[in-house]
């Protein structure tokens, strides 16, 4: 299984499917499926039964899971999609070498 780019809070613009061009904020990452739940995209419709705790029924709209491969990082200085690169820094604290990855726009070459 690939690893996935894209985290939790990334801004990501859809690609493909019926809300094309359109962008969000990443609410949760399913890794083990490759999908995405970004805010206010892919909304369906939900029937829901009146719960146990006084929960009212009826019909709730919320977020459905979208492929990875579908949406891509918005670049924070253009606000176009982007590919992700990754930095490797050597840093060296209390006498060790240790290395830092950090995420890049492949677009402008801006943190993440």
């Amino acid at each position: 299984m690939a690893k996935m780019k894209i985290k939790k809070g990334d801004l990501v613009q859809v690609l493909s499917g019926k809300d094309k061009t359109k962008q969000g904020k990443v609410i949760a990452v399913h890794t083990e499926t490759q999908r995405v739940v970004v805010e206010g995209v892919n909304r369906v419709t939900r029937h829901t039964k009146a719960g146990v705790g006084g929960q009212a029924g009826g019909l709730v709209v919320q977020e459905a899971p979208i492929h990875v491969s579908n949406v891509a990082v918005v670049d924070p200085e253009d606000n176009k999609p982007t590919r992700i690169k990754t930095r490797v820094e050597s840093v060296e604290r209390d006498g060790k070498t240790k290395t830092s990855r950090t995420r890049i726009a492949g677009r402008s070459g801006k943190d993440l």
